[in-house]
């Protein structure tokens, strides 16, 4: 009884704290399974955990499995926290991850790191497979910055393989770097790579057949739910094989699968290189969903979510064939304001993105364990979030592209904290 007594005052005590703090206390939306929560690294670290404080544990009763990727974790575990994560998403469905560092070479001597570990984002999605859809976060006092764009641009980025999962070598003296198959019946076949006369480099990369039938699917029926056109480009004039088997993955499966549905819909699919794509994204009026190989979408995501204003302003979600989901911010860590934030400097960074991956993550929760109050929260967040920068307050990368104009510049807590304010207002 001492002990139930002790956990009441302690209670009571939290809520008087919250209380203080401007922290509205009411019956909280429980959740019934855990989001495999991944935190993350600098300011975006920082940055989660005032969002979990201020928009999210105030209103829910938030269950997680929690796995640290911060670059620390990482070295100390050899990267298997990462592994990890990825099979934890595959046990729950799904996971909210914080941006992380890929290390360079600099990052190498920073963290006294034992070895460059891959891209943790790399590792996650080679794992659960699947499709990574990217799409602007959009507000109406913020106009693109491509004149003929009205509609948001929906990047499906390819999440297997390719440069991300690729094989390097240093080569230091001449040398003959071949690409060697040996079949299962011992068969081999050699293709020459180069052969290098003085120092160089060489990789080799790889996808496979399921993946990219997968990815086909996923962005088939992503474009048709949305009922919007569907456009998939490559190089196969100069990748022959490679890109060219992309290339003819997604016609079979357009014509034996979705022809009669994309027409019944009033929507088209069509393929084109890479080149000629973006030359008639940038004409078009947007409202499309672009397929993109993986090192394609990487680029070809951010230049789109800043063509509409920020890094900051895109929404992330990683869907595979299973029907697992990961949520993510489409940026950084955002070094510089971190480096900054450890100086006692104030910092205004954007949080849009990483609030929408906690949205999203909650609202998929809700939806597959049928908990329509979590849904709606997600909703609320999200509309909370918009209608701060509508009203004219947000953090300094928005103030020079918002058309609003009485304007306030606030910094990254201040930023979060109106948000708040409006989410209680719709809590009530």
């Amino acid at each position: 009884m001492k002990q139930a007594q002790s956990s009441d005052n302690i209670l009571l005590e939290l809520m008087k704290i919250k209380q203080k703090r401007g922290i509205i206390v009411t019956d909280r939306i429980k959740m019934n399974t855990p989001l495999v929560e991944m935190d993350g690294d600098e300011m975006t670290r920082i940055i989660w955990s005032m969002i979990k404080e201020n928009l999210i544990e105030p209103y829910v009763e938030l269950k997680t499995e929690y796995y640290d990727l911060g670059l620390e974790k990482r070295n100390e575990t050899d990267d298997k926290i990462t592994v990890e994560a990825a099979e934890a998403i595959k046990k729950y469905g799904v996971g909210v991850k914080c941006a992380t560092i890929t290390p360079n070479a600099d990052r190498m001597k920073e963290y006294e790191l034992k070895e460059m570990w891959k891209s943790p984002n790399g590792t996650i999605r080679a794992i659960l497979d699947g499709t990574v859809f990217r799409t602007p976060i959009t507000v109406d006092s913020i106009k693109p910055f491509v004149k003929p764009w009205k509609k948001p641009i929906t990047v499906a980025r390819h999440a297997y393989g390719d440069i991300y999962k690729d094989v390097e070598c240093r080569i230091e003296k001449a040398a003959k770097v071949e690409l060697v198959v040996s079949d299962e019946n011992g068969e081999i076949e050699r293709k020459l790579v180069h052969n290098f006369d003085g120092p160089g480099v060489a990789l080799g990369m790889h996808n496979i057949d399921k993946s990219i039938d997968s990815f086909a699917r996923a962005c088939f029926n992503y474009a048709l739910d949305l009922k919007q056109d569907l456009w998939f480009a490559a190089k196969d004039t100069i990748s022959k094989i490679y890109d060219h088997r992309f290339k003819d993955v997604f016609e079979e499966i357009y014509e034996a699968e979705y022809k009669e549905k994309y027409k019944s819909a009033g929507i088209e699919y069509f393929y084109t290189l890479i080149d000629d794509a973006i030359a008639r994204v940038v004409k078009s009026e947007g409202g499309m969903v672009w397929a993109c190989k993986n090192y394609d979408g990487d680029v070809m995501s951010d230049l789109v979510a800043t063509a509409f204003g920020s890094l900051a302003m895109m929404t992330s979600v990683l869907v595979s064939p299973e029907g697992f989901y990961e949520y993510e911010a489409a940026h950084g860590t955002v070094q510089r304001h971190y480096y900054r934030h450890l100086e006692g400097e104030e910092t205004s960074t954007n949080a849009m993105a990483t609030i929408f991956a906690w949205s999203g993550a909650l609202r998929k929760r809700g939806e597959l364990d049928g908990i329509k109050e979590l849904m709606s929260f997600a909703d609320r967040l999200e509309e909370a979030s918009i209608k701060t920068i509508e009203e004219g307050v947000m953090t300094k990368d928005l103030i020079e592209l918002s058309e609003v104009e009485q304007k306030k510049s606030v910094n990254t807590e201040e930023f979060l904290l109106e948000i708040k304010s409006r989410l209680d207002a719709m809590m009530k």
